[in-house]
Protein backbone atom coordinates (compact mmCIF):
# COMPACT_ATOMS: atom_id res chain seq x y z
CA UNK A 1 0.00 0.00 0.00
CA UNK A 2 1.67 3.40 -0.81
CA UNK A 3 1.77 5.84 1.31
CA UNK A 4 -0.60 9.05 1.13
CA UNK A 5 2.13 11.20 -0.01
CA UNK A 6 3.27 8.68 -2.50
CA UNK A 7 -0.29 8.11 -4.46
CA UNK A 8 -0.88 11.85 -4.13
CA UNK A 9 2.30 12.32 -6.24
CA UNK A 10 1.57 9.26 -8.76
CA UNK A 11 -2.38 10.53 -9.52
CA UNK A 12 -0.11 14.37 -9.52
CA UNK A 13 2.15 13.03 -12.41
CA UNK A 14 -0.84 11.06 -14.42
CA UNK A 15 -3.06 14.35 -14.09
CA UNK A 16 0.42 16.17 -16.12
CA UNK A 17 0.69 13.27 -18.40
CA UNK A 18 -3.15 13.57 -18.88
CA UNK A 19 -2.60 17.25 -20.00
CA UNK A 20 0.55 16.50 -22.02
CA UNK A 21 -1.26 13.70 -24.13
CA UNK A 22 -3.97 16.05 -25.05
CA UNK A 23 -1.64 19.01 -25.96
CA UNK A 24 0.50 16.72 -27.79
CA UNK A 25 -3.08 15.27 -29.96
CA UNK A 26 -3.72 19.20 -30.55
CA UNK A 27 -0.75 19.93 -31.81
CA UNK A 28 0.88 16.96 -33.78
CA UNK A 29 -1.05 16.21 -37.05
CA UNK A 30 -0.73 16.55 -41.20
CA UNK A 31 -0.65 20.33 -39.94
CA UNK A 32 1.86 21.21 -36.94
CA UNK A 33 0.59 23.69 -35.03
CA UNK A 34 2.50 25.36 -32.01
CA UNK A 35 1.76 25.18 -28.66
CA UNK A 36 1.41 28.45 -28.33
CA UNK A 37 -1.11 28.49 -30.61
CA UNK A 38 -2.90 25.62 -29.46
CA UNK A 39 -2.98 27.89 -26.37
CA UNK A 40 -4.26 30.29 -28.12
CA UNK A 41 -7.19 28.56 -30.09
CA UNK A 42 -8.66 26.89 -26.51
CA UNK A 43 -8.53 30.45 -24.65
CA UNK A 44 -8.96 33.35 -27.17
CA UNK A 45 -11.22 34.61 -29.84
CA UNK A 46 -8.54 34.37 -32.84
CA UNK A 47 -9.71 33.09 -36.32
CA UNK A 48 -7.52 31.20 -38.57
CA UNK A 49 -7.01 27.96 -40.10
CA UNK A 50 -4.51 26.25 -37.58
CA UNK A 51 -7.09 27.74 -34.73
CA UNK A 52 -10.11 26.16 -37.03
CA UNK A 53 -8.55 22.88 -36.50
CA UNK A 54 -7.55 22.72 -33.28
CA UNK A 55 -11.48 23.90 -32.34
CA UNK A 56 -13.13 22.04 -34.55
CA UNK A 57 -11.43 18.68 -35.42
CA UNK A 58 -8.87 17.94 -32.71
CA UNK A 59 -10.17 19.15 -29.68
CA UNK A 60 -13.74 17.12 -29.65
CA UNK A 61 -11.67 14.18 -30.88
CA UNK A 62 -8.82 14.44 -27.94
CA UNK A 63 -11.51 15.13 -25.60
CA UNK A 64 -13.30 11.69 -26.72
CA UNK A 65 -11.29 9.67 -26.70
CA UNK A 66 -9.46 10.43 -23.50
CA UNK A 67 -13.00 10.13 -22.08
CA UNK A 68 -13.80 6.55 -23.94
CA UNK A 69 -10.09 5.66 -22.58
CA UNK A 70 -10.64 6.43 -18.98
CA UNK A 71 -14.40 4.41 -19.31
CA UNK A 72 -12.71 1.54 -20.86
CA UNK A 73 -10.28 1.57 -17.80
CA UNK A 74 -12.90 2.33 -15.14
CA UNK A 75 -15.10 -0.70 -16.84
CA UNK A 76 -11.85 -3.22 -16.90
CA UNK A 77 -11.12 -2.41 -12.88
CA UNK A 78 -14.71 -2.70 -11.93
CA UNK A 79 -15.29 -5.87 -13.91
CA UNK A 80 -12.25 -7.01 -12.56
CA UNK A 81 -12.83 -7.20 -9.01
CA UNK A 82 -16.54 -7.75 -9.74
CA UNK A 83 -15.18 -11.58 -11.32
CA UNK A 84 -12.03 -11.06 -8.81
CA UNK A 85 -10.23 -12.13 -12.34
CA UNK A 86 -7.63 -10.47 -13.40
CA UNK A 87 -7.90 -11.02 -17.26
CA UNK A 88 -11.57 -9.72 -17.09
CA UNK A 89 -11.55 -6.87 -19.24
CA UNK A 90 -14.83 -5.15 -20.98
CA UNK A 91 -14.91 -6.70 -23.65
CA UNK A 92 -15.09 -10.10 -22.12
CA UNK A 93 -18.90 -10.33 -21.26
CA UNK A 94 -20.54 -9.25 -24.85
CA UNK A 95 -21.06 -6.03 -24.17
CA UNK A 96 -18.75 -4.71 -27.76
CA UNK A 97 -20.34 -7.88 -29.57
CA UNK A 98 -24.08 -6.79 -29.20
CA UNK A 99 -22.98 -3.61 -30.21
CA UNK A 100 -20.98 -4.69 -33.20
CA UNK A 101 -24.09 -6.47 -34.12
CA UNK A 102 -26.25 -3.45 -33.75
CA UNK A 103 -23.70 -1.47 -35.97
CA UNK A 104 -22.99 -3.81 -38.60
CA UNK A 105 -26.68 -4.54 -39.29
CA UNK A 106 -27.32 -0.19 -39.63
CA UNK A 107 -24.50 -0.27 -41.72
CA UNK A 108 -25.94 -2.81 -44.07
CA UNK A 109 -29.07 -1.11 -44.39
CA UNK A 110 -27.54 2.28 -45.23
CA UNK A 111 -28.60 4.16 -41.94
CA UNK A 112 -27.11 7.44 -40.70
CA UNK A 113 -24.71 8.06 -38.15
CA UNK A 114 -27.14 8.52 -35.69
CA UNK A 115 -28.70 5.42 -36.87
CA UNK A 116 -25.69 3.43 -36.71
CA UNK A 117 -25.08 4.63 -32.89
CA UNK A 118 -28.54 4.32 -31.82
CA UNK A 119 -28.49 0.59 -33.06
CA UNK A 120 -25.45 0.36 -31.83
CA UNK A 121 -25.83 0.88 -28.02
CA UNK A 122 -29.46 -0.93 -28.62
CA UNK A 123 -27.35 -3.57 -29.12
CA UNK A 124 -25.10 -3.11 -25.79
CA UNK A 125 -27.68 -3.05 -23.62
CA UNK A 126 -29.53 -5.82 -25.40
CA UNK A 127 -26.39 -8.07 -24.80
CA UNK A 128 -25.72 -6.68 -21.28
CA UNK A 129 -29.37 -7.71 -20.29
CA UNK A 130 -29.08 -11.21 -21.97
CA UNK A 131 -25.85 -12.06 -20.69
CA UNK A 132 -26.93 -10.85 -17.17
CA UNK A 133 -30.38 -12.61 -17.29
CA UNK A 134 -28.99 -16.01 -18.46
CA UNK A 135 -26.50 -15.64 -15.55
CA UNK A 136 -28.58 -15.70 -13.06
CA UNK A 137 -30.98 -18.55 -13.94
CA UNK A 138 -32.36 -20.54 -11.50
CA UNK A 139 -28.86 -21.16 -9.28
CA UNK A 140 -28.33 -17.84 -8.63
CA UNK A 141 -25.14 -15.58 -9.94
CA UNK A 142 -21.71 -16.25 -9.74
CA UNK A 143 -18.57 -15.19 -11.03
CA UNK A 144 -17.67 -18.00 -13.48
CA UNK A 145 -21.43 -18.19 -14.40
CA UNK A 146 -21.54 -14.79 -15.71
CA UNK A 147 -18.10 -15.09 -17.42
CA UNK A 148 -18.76 -18.32 -19.02
CA UNK A 149 -22.34 -16.62 -20.33
CA UNK A 150 -20.59 -13.99 -21.25
CA UNK A 151 -18.21 -15.31 -23.38
CA UNK A 152 -20.66 -17.96 -24.94
CA UNK A 153 -22.69 -14.32 -25.82
CA UNK A 154 -20.08 -13.06 -27.17
CA UNK A 155 -19.05 -15.78 -29.89
CA UNK A 156 -22.63 -15.75 -30.85
CA UNK A 157 -22.41 -11.91 -31.50
CA UNK A 158 -19.05 -12.64 -33.54
CA UNK A 159 -20.55 -15.13 -35.85
CA UNK A 160 -23.31 -12.71 -36.49
CA UNK A 161 -20.90 -10.27 -37.29
CA UNK A 162 -19.38 -12.55 -38.91
CA UNK A 163 -22.43 -13.50 -41.24
CA UNK A 164 -23.27 -9.77 -41.75
CA UNK A 165 -19.73 -9.05 -43.63
CA UNK A 166 -20.11 -12.11 -45.67
CA UNK A 167 -23.34 -10.77 -47.23
CA UNK A 168 -22.54 -6.99 -46.50
CA UNK A 169 -21.49 -5.55 -50.50
CA UNK A 170 -18.18 -4.32 -51.46
CA UNK A 171 -18.19 -0.66 -51.16
CA UNK A 172 -19.72 -1.45 -47.17
CA UNK A 173 -16.83 -3.47 -45.78
CA UNK A 174 -14.42 -0.73 -45.29
CA UNK A 175 -16.72 1.39 -43.37
CA UNK A 176 -17.50 -1.97 -41.49
CA UNK A 177 -14.45 -2.72 -40.89
CA UNK A 178 -12.88 0.10 -39.78
CA UNK A 179 -15.71 0.58 -37.04
CA UNK A 180 -14.80 -3.08 -35.77
CA UNK A 181 -11.18 -2.16 -35.16
CA UNK A 182 -12.02 1.06 -33.07
CA UNK A 183 -11.95 4.52 -34.98
CA UNK A 184 -12.40 8.18 -33.30
CA UNK A 185 -12.60 9.91 -36.45
CA UNK A 186 -16.39 9.40 -36.75
CA UNK A 187 -16.95 10.14 -32.88
CA UNK A 188 -18.18 13.69 -33.32
CA UNK A 189 -19.27 15.50 -30.12
CA UNK A 190 -17.58 14.17 -27.45
CA UNK A 191 -20.59 15.21 -24.59
CA UNK A 192 -21.82 12.22 -23.83
CA UNK A 193 -18.73 10.51 -23.01
CA UNK A 194 -17.29 13.13 -21.20
CA UNK A 195 -21.09 13.22 -19.08
CA UNK A 196 -20.37 9.22 -18.55
CA UNK A 197 -17.27 9.92 -17.39
CA UNK A 198 -17.83 11.98 -14.54
CA UNK A 199 -21.62 10.40 -13.36
CA UNK A 200 -19.33 6.92 -13.14
CA UNK A 201 -16.71 8.62 -11.16
CA UNK A 202 -18.96 10.08 -9.10
CA UNK A 203 -21.08 6.77 -8.86
CA UNK A 204 -18.53 3.99 -7.90
CA UNK A 205 -15.96 5.99 -5.74
CA UNK A 206 -18.35 6.43 -2.88
CA UNK A 207 -18.23 2.51 -3.14
CA UNK A 208 -14.81 2.16 -3.18
CA UNK A 209 -14.74 0.85 0.51
CA UNK A 210 -17.19 -1.67 -0.13
CA UNK A 211 -15.76 -2.89 -3.54
CA UNK A 212 -12.31 -3.17 -1.15
CA UNK A 213 -14.13 -5.63 0.74
CA UNK A 214 -15.32 -7.25 -2.31
CA UNK A 215 -12.31 -7.71 -3.67
CA UNK A 216 -11.00 -9.83 -0.97
CA UNK A 217 -13.82 -12.32 -1.30
CA UNK A 218 -17.80 -12.45 -1.38
CA UNK A 219 -17.80 -13.83 2.34
CA UNK A 220 -15.21 -11.47 3.76
CA UNK A 221 -17.38 -8.07 2.30
CA UNK A 222 -20.68 -10.62 3.58
CA UNK A 223 -19.51 -10.92 6.69
CA UNK A 224 -18.64 -7.26 7.14
CA UNK A 225 -22.13 -6.29 6.17
CA UNK A 226 -21.84 -5.87 2.34
CA UNK A 227 -24.65 -6.19 0.33
CA UNK A 228 -23.00 -8.63 -2.40
CA UNK A 229 -25.70 -8.67 -4.80
CA UNK A 230 -26.78 -5.43 -4.43
CA UNK A 231 -23.01 -4.11 -5.26
CA UNK A 232 -22.57 -6.91 -7.73
CA UNK A 233 -25.80 -5.75 -9.91
CA UNK A 234 -24.96 -1.73 -9.78
CA UNK A 235 -21.11 -3.01 -10.87
CA UNK A 236 -22.42 -5.12 -13.66
CA UNK A 237 -24.21 -1.86 -15.08
CA UNK A 238 -22.14 0.52 -14.72
CA UNK A 239 -19.33 -1.24 -16.47
CA UNK A 240 -21.93 -2.39 -19.17
CA UNK A 241 -22.79 1.07 -19.49
CA UNK A 242 -19.13 2.15 -19.83
CA UNK A 243 -18.60 0.20 -22.33
CA UNK A 244 -21.52 0.16 -24.14
CA UNK A 245 -20.96 4.04 -24.56
CA UNK A 246 -17.69 3.92 -25.73
CA UNK A 247 -18.37 1.06 -28.53
CA UNK A 248 -21.15 3.22 -29.97
CA UNK A 249 -19.04 6.76 -29.43
CA UNK A 250 -15.70 4.53 -30.84
CA UNK A 251 -16.37 1.16 -32.11
CA UNK A 252 -14.47 -1.87 -30.54
CA UNK A 253 -11.05 -1.08 -28.76
CA UNK A 254 -9.26 -3.71 -26.96
CA UNK A 255 -6.66 -4.49 -24.50
CA UNK A 256 -7.32 -0.74 -22.74
CA UNK A 257 -9.41 -1.93 -19.93
CA UNK A 258 -7.26 -5.57 -19.62
CA UNK A 259 -4.07 -3.93 -19.44
CA UNK A 260 -4.28 -0.09 -17.58
CA UNK A 261 -5.75 -1.66 -14.43
CA UNK A 262 -2.67 -4.02 -14.21
CA UNK A 263 -0.13 -1.15 -14.36
CA UNK A 264 -1.89 0.87 -12.16
CA UNK A 265 -2.35 -2.11 -9.32
CA UNK A 266 1.54 -2.15 -9.74
CA UNK A 267 1.77 1.39 -8.54
CA UNK A 268 -0.79 1.95 -6.52
CA UNK A 269 -1.90 -1.12 -5.11
CA UNK A 270 -5.70 -2.44 -4.78
CA UNK A 271 -7.16 0.77 -3.43
CA UNK A 272 -10.26 1.43 -4.97
CA UNK A 273 -10.17 4.79 -3.66
CA UNK A 274 -6.91 5.46 -6.04
CA UNK A 275 -7.12 2.96 -8.75
CA UNK A 276 -10.33 4.11 -10.56
CA UNK A 277 -9.26 7.82 -11.00
CA UNK A 278 -5.57 6.60 -11.42
CA UNK A 279 -6.84 3.93 -13.99
CA UNK A 280 -9.69 6.79 -15.87
CA UNK A 281 -6.43 8.99 -15.76
CA UNK A 282 -3.87 6.67 -17.48
CA UNK A 283 -6.94 4.90 -19.59
CA UNK A 284 -7.47 8.34 -21.21
CA UNK A 285 -3.97 9.30 -21.95
CA UNK A 286 -3.25 6.12 -23.28
CA UNK A 287 -6.06 6.05 -25.93
CA UNK A 288 -5.18 9.88 -26.97
CA UNK A 289 -1.68 9.02 -27.51
CA UNK A 290 -2.76 5.85 -29.54
CA UNK A 291 -4.85 8.08 -31.82
CA UNK A 292 -2.42 10.45 -32.31
CA UNK A 293 -0.34 7.85 -33.38
CA UNK A 294 -3.02 6.40 -35.70
CA UNK A 295 -3.24 9.84 -37.15
CA UNK A 296 0.40 10.37 -38.08
CA UNK A 297 1.70 6.93 -38.71
CA UNK A 298 1.20 6.74 -42.03
CA UNK A 299 -0.77 10.35 -42.49
CA UNK A 300 -2.36 11.38 -44.57
CA UNK A 301 -4.27 8.28 -44.22
CA UNK A 302 -5.41 6.99 -40.68
CA UNK A 303 -5.15 3.69 -38.81
CA UNK A 304 -7.56 2.31 -37.01
CA UNK A 305 -6.91 2.91 -33.38
CA UNK A 306 -8.13 -0.32 -32.21
CA UNK A 307 -5.09 -1.47 -33.97
CA UNK A 308 -2.24 0.53 -32.24
CA UNK A 309 -3.71 -0.09 -28.79
CA UNK A 310 -3.38 -3.79 -29.40
CA UNK A 311 0.11 -3.01 -30.83
CA UNK A 312 0.73 -1.71 -27.35
CA UNK A 313 -0.76 -4.10 -25.21
CA UNK A 314 -0.03 -7.27 -26.36
CA UNK A 315 4.11 -6.62 -25.70
CA UNK A 316 2.71 -5.48 -22.65
CA UNK A 317 0.48 -7.93 -21.08
CA UNK A 318 3.17 -10.44 -21.75
CA UNK A 319 5.98 -8.65 -20.12
CA UNK A 320 3.19 -8.14 -17.23
CA UNK A 321 2.67 -11.69 -17.71
CA UNK A 322 6.48 -12.99 -17.89
CA UNK A 323 7.01 -10.46 -14.94
CA UNK A 324 4.78 -12.39 -12.53
CA UNK A 325 1.85 -14.68 -13.54
CA UNK A 326 -1.26 -13.12 -12.89
CA UNK A 327 -2.76 -15.61 -10.81
CA UNK A 328 -0.39 -14.66 -7.74
CA UNK A 329 -1.78 -10.78 -8.01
Amino acid sequence: MPTRRRAVLILAVLAGLALLSIALALSVGSIHIPLSDVFRALVGSDAGMGIDVVRSLRLPRALGGFACGALLALAGALLQVLLRNPLADPYVLGISGGAGVGAMLAILFGLTAAGINGLAFLGALAAMLLVFGLAHGDGGWTQTRLLLTGVIVASGCGAIVALTLSVAPEQKLHGMLFWLMGDLAQGGDPTLPLLALVVILLVALPFARELNLLARGADTALTLGVAITRLRRGVYLVASLATAIVVTYAGSIGFIGLIVPHLVRLSLGNDQRLLLPAAALAGGSLLVVADTLARTVVAPQQLPVGVLTALIGVPVFLYLLARAPLARR
